[in-house]
């Protein structure tokens, strides 16, 4: 199962790549935000969360019934303009295409590393409460596509 949710992130990695040229787009009615912050806020969500989780001990992990995750995870979607980023994942003012293709690079490289992770790894969502392995996989999916759906409308003519 795994495998295909990283196929699935790989993917999706690629499409953010593809948007790096539009980063400076914006449209008003859709998001206050450019493309770039987008971009930038999505990829600090995959490299942070990666890290976390490669960073757990998978003797902590304890499962706990979460609503929202029973809710939310099946359908693989995030309402928009329900939550606030942490200012840990927050973009910087400036975005540069340097940036972004170096945490592109990143995100790939932690791909890797979270593919070889063990099974019993886990990340700890404000929301969703702590997310085993496959879970987190499912995690940066859902809000990727989020993200780049965004990305999509803003981009609409």
């Amino acid at each position: 199962m795994s495998n295909k949710r990283i196929e699935v992130l790989k993917q999706l990695l690629s499409e953010i790549e593809a948007n790096i040229p539009f980063k400076d787009k914006e449209n008003h009615s859709i998001s206050k935000s450019t493309v770039g912050w987008q971009l930038d806020h999505t990829l600090k969500v995959f490299i942070k969360v990666s890290e976390w989780t490669a960073n757990s001990n998978p003797e902590d992990y304890k499962w706990n019934f979460n609503f929202m995750r029973l809710v939310m995870f099946p359908l693989c979607y995030i309402p928009r303009g329900k939550g606030k980023a942490p200012k840990h994942v927050l973009p910087p003012e400036i975005i540069t295409l340097e940036d972004l293709n170096n945490q592109v690079e990143t995100a790939k490289n932690h791909i890797r590393i979270l593919n070889n992770l063990p099974d019993g790894v886990y990340f700890k969502h404000f929301l969703f409460g702590m997310l085993t392995k496959k879970q987190t996989l499912r995690f940066i999916e859902m809000h990727t596509k989020h993200h780049l759906k965004i990305i999509r409308d803003i981009l609409k003519k």
